[in-house]
């Protein structure tokens, strides 16, 4: 692994290094990104490994422009639309892919995301490379948001490190969110991801399975984590019976590296996980007949004097508690609710 600052790099040195089949973390608009060569498999199935994500998760690549989009994606008119508007930019574009990356990029229905980043060093290195790259973060599966090396490094085995062949460092970030996944190849746009572009004036994503709603809490985790040890953290989680309020639970746990088994707590009203700093307690009302009441037998106020995260579901049950604490408490209010397929959901938010 070798680390070269920014303003010291070569082009050449990045482009032999990713033709050789090489990992390349390098800056982005938004964060720190894990780059490979998206059509050699060989590479792919590096960075799948450094990432440490089950094969078959697809990832976006990043080109220059429409045009070379166009050699690895079919363009309707509602993509050429949020090209034309949004791009070069943190928006990343969901297309029908046309086969030509190595296995594992595009989705398992075919699709392939596109970015075509705002960030000269990226689109210069592409530009040269005349080959799309990976457009992932540099963090592993539900890790801290890469802004700095530190922050990547420090949360590797040395297994992962030595996956990396080249790091570009640009010193820390602006912690900018990561970019908005828009589907087009619906009849209508549909977010995946919502990031710094909002395409609607709605905090909202539809979630095509129960990974896609554990990385909407590892999203909202990263982006109120901050607040940890300052203030409580209340994620009031509604939906109907089965809609996701516990997968989501469990996605927070992973963000927050808690290890434990998350199951409902239907029957227990209260689960305890972690251990020290990372502690997450997960509250269900769904049975309590005075919500208000049992929450307050349940001594949940100490927990928010405390400072704690606390999940709560069916929390539109208890919701007049909850919002006694609007002020000593971040209260995040997430609703799931079924979309038109069996495994999509729904999934808005808000801190109001």
């Amino acid at each position: 692994m070798k680390i070269v600052k920014l303003e010291k790099i070569r082009i050449s040195e990045i482009l032999l290094t990713l033709d050789s089949g090489g990992l390349v973390i390098m800056p982005t608009e938004t964060v720190y990104g894990a780059m490979v060569d998206a059509t050699n498999p060989h590479a792919v199935a590096k960075l799948t490994a450094y990432k440490n994500r089950p094969f078959g998760k697809p990832y976006s690549v990043a080109v220059t422009n429409a045009n070379m989009a166009r050699e690895f994606v079919f363009l309707n008119k509602t993509a050429k639309k949020l090209y034309k508007k949004f791009l070069p930019g943190p928006l990343t574009i969901i297309s029908k892919g046309r086969g030509r990356v190595a296995r594992g990029v595009e989705g398992e229905d075919g699709t392939l995301g596109i970015r075509i980043p705002k960030y000269k060093l990226v689109l210069d290195v592409v530009s040269e490379f005349k080959k799309p790259l990976t457009a992932t973060s540099a963090n592993a599966s539900y890790k801290k948001r890469p802004y700095s090396i530190s922050d990547i490094l420090n949360n590797l085995s040395k297994k992962q490190r030595a996956l990396i062949d080249l790091i570009i460092d640009a010193g820390r970030l602006l912690p900018n969110d990561p970019s908005t996944v828009v589907d087009t190849t619906l009849d209508d746009p549909v977010v995946l991801r919502q990031g710094e572009i909002k395409l609607t004036n709605k905090e909202e994503i539809l979630s095509k399975g129960p990974e896609a709603t554990k990385n909407l809490a590892k999203e909202l985790w990263q982006k109120y984590e901050g607040n940890r040890g300052k203030r409580a953290i209340i994620f009031a989680l509604q939906g109907d019976m089965g809609a996701g309020k516990t997968i989501f639970t469990k996605g927070l746990a992973l963000a927050m590296q808690i290890t434990d088994t998350v199951t409902s707590p239907s029957y227990v009203f209260e689960q305890e996980y972690g251990q020290g700093k990372r502690k997450l307690f997960h509250i269900d009302v769904w049975k309590m007949d005075k919500p208000t009441q049992e929450l307050k037998d349940l001594k949940t106020e100490k927990l928010i004097k405390r400072r704690e995260v606390i999940a709560i579901e069916w929390a539109d049950k208890a919701a007049d508690f909850i919002r006694e604490y609007d002020d000593e408490a971040i209260i995040i209010w997430v609703k799931i609710t079924y979309g038109k397929k069996e495994d999509e959901r729904l999934i808005s938010w808000g801190t109001i």
